[in-house]
């Protein structure tokens, strides 16, 4: 579990193809990994891979052919963001975060509003009804509070720390994120497919 707090931003140091996987090597931007061991999972961009080397620096992580295939981001040389996982004892400043990403979105548009930037995205349209106006999501790892929604857009808010401490600040119109909509909004969903139908009727005659 992730919180969608950054703590670093890192880089794609070696991209290497295995078949439909690849296998990748991450520096951490200056990620304390001190407290990491193998098999401790970092999010890369909002995706939750397992650590399976270590140096003082760097990271290499085994990444799938359905997680390439459902994700971005993964470009030699490009800067992602970065988060070890949440101890029990951690402030959760953003909100709960799996690490699993529901899809990729495109931006509409990212101008400034303010001192602060107004990010527009384009969700996949069996996303859109899990995004709801101030509910979370996170874009790209980032735990980020939805302002306003149209039909599959929906509207965010970057403050200057955000823009300073991610990579969001190098979006622009066209630019692919990866998604994770609030996994409360799931769990919501399918319980509500296997609610009693009494009850469902009981609560559409109040």
């Amino acid at each position: 579990m992730f919180t969608g707090i950054i703590q670093s931003i890192g880089r794609i140091h070696e991209y290497e193809a295995r078949g439909a996987d690849a296998r990748m090597v991450i520096f951490g931007g200056g990620l304390d990994f001190s407290d990491v061991a193998l098999g401790d999972s970092i999010a890369v961009n909002g995706i939750c891979l397992t650590a399976v080397a270590l140096t003082a620096d760097s990271f290499t992580v085994d990444v799938s052919a359905e997680t390439l295939h459902v994700t971005t981001g993964f470009m030699p040389g490009a800067e992602v963001n970065l988060e070890k996982a949440l101890r029990l004892a951690d402030r959760l400043g953003g909100h709960l975060v799996s690490g699993h990403v529901d899809g990729v979105g495109t931006v509409h548009r990212f101008a400034p509003a303010g001192e602060s930037q107004l990010l527009e995205i384009d969700a996949p349209h069996d996303l859109a009804r899990y995004i709801l106006r101030k509910g979370s999501i996170t874009v790209n790892g980032v735990s980020l509070t939805v302002n306003a929604v149209s039909g599959a857009r929906f509207a965010l808010n970057l403050i200057p720390h955000t823009l300073e401490m991610t990579t969001l600040r190098h979006l622009q119109a066209g630019s692919r994120v990866n998604l994770e909509v609030d996994m409360i909004a799931r769990y919501v969903e399918r319980l509500a497919q296997y609610m009693p139908a009494q009850f469902t009727q009981a609560t559409d005659k109040d």
